[in-house]
Formats: structure tokens, C-alpha cells, sequence
């Protein structure tokens, strides 16, 4: 593989009583407007998703979810070890020397043409990896809305993806 790909999704759920330090709904997605759980989920270049992440409170930002599973420091280590960047959003923006993302516009400012260049072929390129959120979202009607306790949502996650390398005999 040349690289990985990271991204997070959030999983919708019913279930909403889980109040945090500041009374803040800690499974209340602003991005979103939808409570849920936040799982990250690691693709191949083609969009395969080979690992899922537990879940976190959907009101958790991606850097946040990823840094709190120890996937920021994993794939900083593989970019390092096996020369393999993992492509990314901006909303992992200072994850470290082993991510790619876009550049941010600066404020008042614009992106230089060699700057614009890049960001058409990180985000065409890592744009294939939202396929390995729809493959596990579409197939697996469960991940649609989740009506259980939300932190059953990490089983529910981590079964699609085993269930998804069987059916179609692809695993890593």
C-alpha cells in the first residue's frame, strides 16, 4: 500500500442521557445536529476499511477520538517506519508529521496555486476512503441509528467490519 486513510463518522443514536463536566450533552454531534457515538475508521487506498475504532462521544472532534485510541501515534509511526502517510481531513490538522491533509485557506488570505494543486489531489485522493464509511453505514443497517446504549456501538462497529471482510473475502 502507498497509504491509509482516516476518517471518522458519526453513528446516530436515540439515546441521549449522558451529560458532561460542563452540562454540556456529551452524545450531541453540533457538526452533525444528531446525537451519536464517533468512531474512527482506518481504510486502505481503494477505500477498504480494515480497522474501526471503539466509540467516543459524538461530540468529540476526529483529532480527539484518534488521539484518544493511540491512532495518531500508530500511524505517525508507520508514515515514519514504512514511509506510508495516512490521508486525512482538516480535522486532523496537526496530528503530526505522518498525516496528510489540506492546507487551510489563511485568514484575509489565499491558498497559492501550488497550495491549491495540493489540496485538489490530497482530497480527490482520500476521498475515496468515505466509501469505507458507506460500505459499513449502508451494508449494515445497524450502523444507520443505533437504539441501544450508545457504547454498544464499538461491538456493533467492530462486527460489521469482520462480517464485511467474510462476505466479500477480503481481509488484510
Amino acid at each position: 500500500m502507498t497509504h491509509l486513510n482516516l476518517d471518522g463518522t458519526v453513528i446516530r443514536t436515540d439515546r441521549v442521557a449522558a451529560p458532561g463536566p460542563n452540562g454540556a450533552d456529551l452524545r450531541w454531534s453540533g457538526k452533525h445536529r444528531h446525537h451519536g457515538g464517533n468512531v474512527q475508521v482506518i481504510s486502505t487506498p481503494d477505500g477498504w476499511p480494515i480497522r474501526v475504532s471503539p466509540v467516543r462521544p459524538g461530540r468529540e472532534h476526529d483529532t480527539t477520538c484518534a488521539r484518544h485510541h493511540g491512532l495518531i501515534d500508530a500511524l505517525n509511526r508507520i508514515a515514519a517506519e514504512l514511509d506510508m502517510p495516512t490521508l486525512v481531513d482538516l480535522g486532523y490538522e496537526n496530528a503530526g508529521d505522518g498525516f496528510r491533509h489540506p492546507h487551510k485557506k489563511p485568514a484575509g488570505g489565499k491558498l497559492t496555486e501550488a497550495q491549491q494543486t495540493y489540496n485538489k489531489v490530497i482530497r480527490g485522493i482520500h476521498g475515496v476512503c468515505e466509501r469505507a464509511n458507506s460500505l459499513l453505514k449502508t451494508t449494515f443497517k445497524a450502523l444507520r441509528r443505533v437504539s441501544l446504549d450508545p457504547s454498544r456501538i464499538t461491538k456493533i462497529a467492530a462486527a460489521a467490519l469482520v462480517l464485511l471482510q467474510l462476505e466479500y473475502d477480503r481481509t488484510i
